[in-house]
This record gives structure tokens, C-alpha cells and sequence, in this order.
């Protein structure tokens, strides 16, 4: 990771420009600020517009289409650079052409082909504006996206408060819907080794998704609880070891969140405003489609701290 970071930020307007503020995702934007203040970048912030009329009715607006898609196109640039100043991302980490304007029938299509066009190695999305302060909600293009995107996918919770000194610790926790840690893992341990942060390897155990009533007299969960633990135990050894073959000058940890339900396990472990967690996304060989299992989305929907997906290969 010698070259920037090549960043696009998806910039979903809260409200449309006519005689509003058009504000976009505040949070989103803070993302990028936080990597540029932990490496270089180059961002560019890109605004779609889902067209309700079919491709054949654009040609017979003609000139007025046209002078419609300039006004927005400049709209937006301007709304965009306002955001990156805002949140303190420097003028020479953006792109030079830091915003990209664009129409088509399909949001999560369009974001696809704009990050190819980019070469972007991260999209950021921020939350649904529904959701919770401090946690993340997808929105419909970021959950089609978490089972499409060929580029790894950076989400944050809205609202979220994140460290003045950028990323201080890269997080990597893998789920029992993986029989092994994947890809993700040694893409969390490069961008540890890369940004000089330790690396915390996780596994998180929630308690009451599965106790039964009729526990009297034999006592299962506890007896499966104590073998998954011992077995998890022997898995982040084996993957704390793996990274140090690799980046034997690494700062790497690991630890078991455990409590009360998906929130009560991520609430457990300790977490910083300078905290990044990197999950890992699954291909599935029958639709060719990335599988992000309940785990994952339950992970993502609870993490307090900015989160990536890695597509699997």
C-alpha cells in the first residue's frame, strides 16, 4: 500500500436541492477525514440521481435534460467540496476531479462502475438516516452493495466520534458462518503493518440467542459454550501466529467479546475512537453473489466504530 488510498465517497443528499440545503451525510465524510489523517488519500466524492423515465425519453428532453444534469453536476461539486473542507480532509488529498455526478436506473450499479472507473480500493457509505446515533442501519444500495461489491466496503454509524489522530488500532473478528478466517484477516494486517497500529484479532459470543427453558437437568449450552471457547481460543492463537510470520514486527492481540445478545458480546471488549473493524464477506459459488450471513449483519448493525467488509474472492 504504497500508492494513496484511492477513496470514493458516496454522498446521499439528506433532501433535494430545490430551495433546500441538499446537506449530504455529514458522518461519510468524517470517514475520509479520519483516513486522511491516518494516510494518504485520494478522494472523490460522487452523487447519483435513480432516473424514474426510461433511457429512450432522455433523447426527447434534449437540451433541457442536459442543462437539468449540469445544474445538479455543479450543485453537488459544490456541496461536496464544502463537506471535505468541513471535515478537514487537505485540497491535496482530493482527486482532481474530486466529484463525479450520475443517473441511471440503479444506485448500487452505479456506485460499482464509478469505483471501477476510479480504480477505488474503498467505498464509504454512510447510514441510514434512521438509524440510532452510534450505530449503523443500511440503507437498500448498501445492502445490495454488501452482497455485490467487488471493492471493499467502508461503513460508519451515524454520528459517530472518531479520533483526532486517525486509525489507532485495526480490528479483524471472524464468525462461526466461516469455518476459517478469510482474506479479510491478512487485509486488516496489512493496513496495521501499514499504518504502524496494532491489530486486535476478535471473536464475539453472545449468551441468550440459544439457552433453552428445559435446562434443568442437563445443561448443553454451557457444555457446547465451554467447547466453542477452547476451540476459538486455538483459532485466534493459530491466526495471531499467521500474521507474525508475515508482519513479525506487528503489535497483534486477540479477545473474546462475550455478553447478552449481539450488543451485549461488541459492548463487552473495549473500543476507541480510534477503532477500525474489518469483517469479512463470503462468495457463494451457485449465484456468484457475496454472502454476508446474520452474524455479519448483526456485527455491522451493532459495531460502534467504523467497519469494512472485504469481499471474498
Amino acid at each position: 500500500m504504497n500508492e494513496p488510498l484511492r477513496v470514493l465517497v458516496s454522498c446521499r443528499p439528506e433532501e433535494s436541492p430545490g430551495g433546500n440545503s441538499g446537506k449530504p451525510n455529514d458522518s461519510v465524510f468524517e470517514f475520509a477525514a479520519w483516513l486522511a489523517r491516518t494516510s494518504e488519500i485520494n478522494v472523490r466524492g460522487i452523487t447519483t440521481f435513480i432516473r424514474p423515465w426510461p433511457s429512450s425519453s432522455i433523447s426527447k428532453l434534449g437540451g433541457k435534460y442536459q442543462k437539468w444534469f449540469k445544474n445538479l453536476d455543479s450543485f453537488y461539486r459544490n456541496q461536496i467540496i464544502k463537506c471535505l473542507k468541513d471535515a478537514g480532509v487537505s485540497k491535496s488529498q482530493w482527486d482532481e476531479n474530486v466529484s463525479v455526478f450520475v443517473d441511471g436506473p440503479s444506485e448500487s450499479s452505479l456506485l460499482t462502475h464509478a469505483a471501477r472507473d476510479f480504480e477505488a480500493d474503498l467505498i464509504l457509505l454512510g447510514s441510514d438516516a434512521t438509524a440510532p446515533k452510534g450505530r449503523f442501519l443500511a440503507s437498500s444500495t448498501a445492502d445490495a452493495l454488501l452482497h455485490s461489491s467487488p471493492v471493499p466496503l467502508g461503513l460508519v454509524p451515524r454520528g459517530v466520534k472518531l479520533s483526532k489522530k486517525g486509525v489507532t488500532r485495526v480490528n479483524y473478528a471472524f464468525t462461526s458462518e466461516s469455518e476459517d478466517f478469510g482474506p479479510g484477516l491478512s487485509y486488516a494486517a496489512e493496513l496495521a503493518n501499514t499504518w504502524e497500529v496494532p491489530l486486535r484479532i476478535l471473536s464475539f459470543s453472545p449468551t441468550g440467542l440459544t439457552d433453552s427453558p428445559m435446562s434443568d437437568k442437563l445443561d448443553l449450552t454451557t457444555e457446547l459454550s465451554t467447547e466453542w471457547r477452547e476451540i476459538t481460543l486455538a483459532l485466534l492463537d493459530r491466526a495471531r501466529d499467521e500474521v507474525l510470520n508475515v508482519y513479525p514486527g506487528l503489535n497483534v492481540s486477540s479477545e473474546i467479546g462475550s455478553g447478552w445478545g449481539w450488543n451485549g458480546a461488541i459492548e463487552a471488549l473495549k473500543w476507541k475512537k480510534g477503532d477500525l473493524l474489518c469483517l469479512d464477506s463470503h462468495r457463494t459459488d451457485t449465484f456468484s453473489r457475496v454472502f454476508v450471513g446474520s452474524e455479519t449483519m448483526e456485527i455491522i448493525r451493532n459495531s460502534p466504530v467504523p467497519t469494512i467488509i472485504y469481499p471474498g474472492p
